[in-house]
């Protein structure tokens, strides 16, 4: 009997954690996060002795070809899907990325925020043969595993990573690398530093007239701040893209700023 009442709990465990918990929270931002980030991720992450970034390099080796960049981006969605959220740009924000990138056509284009390079590789993979993205990443854990994604993508040669805390290394990025201004620039990392970060690229006179930055999660989580500066400010023409947030029914869209000079 009492293994009986056992499978019986842990049926209904599972189903909770694997169904019914994910169809409730994929409508509600706070909770969807709440779950997904930090419920889920901690628990995984105790069980497996690994990191979520970590288990989505793992899904991209097993089932993404070597050298095939959508592959890879098929990989990671479903994963994201179907096995752990993770908060990537996702496929359908991911597609109106493509689409910008392609309209833009950008010779040196700069992300905030690299993750597992997923949206490092929607962008790369969109560039022209000559073009180059700049992606910098805070955490070296995350970097170490982007750089394996990327690599397996096939585009090492197009998106190069840079470590460290983006309000030290935009005011190097002329000296160092070269770059006069970015055509584009893809931010998508701390919410609180969108606008400073755009105030210091205007600073470091990395943009020209023309630059286009665009910011995911503008509203969910939500970058007020940033969104009332480049909606407000002569500086900028903008125009919202409404999707929702990665994977789930949450409304939330990318906010695209050409930048008038």
């Amino acid at each position: 009997m009492w293994l009986n009442i056992f499978f019986c709990c842990t049926g209904v465990l599972y189903s909770l954690y694997r169904w019914l918990i994910p169809s409730i929270v994929q409508y509600h931002a706070g909770l969807a996060l709440l779950w997904h980030d930090v419920i889920v991720e901690w628990m995984l992450d105790t069980l497996t002795r690994s990191t979520r970034p970590q288990r989505m390099l793992r899904a991209v080796q097993k089932n993404a070809t070597r050298g095939d960049a959508r592959t890879v981006l098929k990989a990671i969605d479903q994963f994201c899907r179907y096995t752990e959220w993770a908060m990537n740009v996702g496929d359908e924000k991911g597609s109106i990325l493509e689409s910008l990138v392609a309209e833009i056509n950008p010779t040196t284009a700069l992300e905030l925020g690299t993750y597992c390079g997923y949206s490092a590789i929607r962008i790369g993979n969109k560039l022209g043969p000559n073009a180059k993205l700049y992606t910098l990443e805070f955490n070296p854990r995350h970097a170490a595993v982007a750089r394996e994604i990327i690599a397996w993508a096939g585009l090492e040669d197009k998106i190069h990573i840079v470590e460290g805390a983006s309000g030290d290394l935009i005011p190097t990025m002329k000296e160092r690398f070269g770059v006069e201004t970015f055509d584009l620039v893809f931010l998508d990392h701390w919410k609180d530093l969108y606008l400073p970060d755009t105030k210091l690229l205007e600073e470091c006179g990395l943009l020209r007239k023309g630059s286009v930055l665009l910011g995911d999660n503008v509203i969910c989580p939500g970058t007020p701040e940033y969104l009332e500066y480049v909606r407000s400010s002569p500086r900028y023409q903008s125009q919202y893209f409404k999707s929702h947030l990665e994977y789930l029914k949450v409304e939330d869209g990318l906010e695209k700023s050409v930048f008038l000079g």
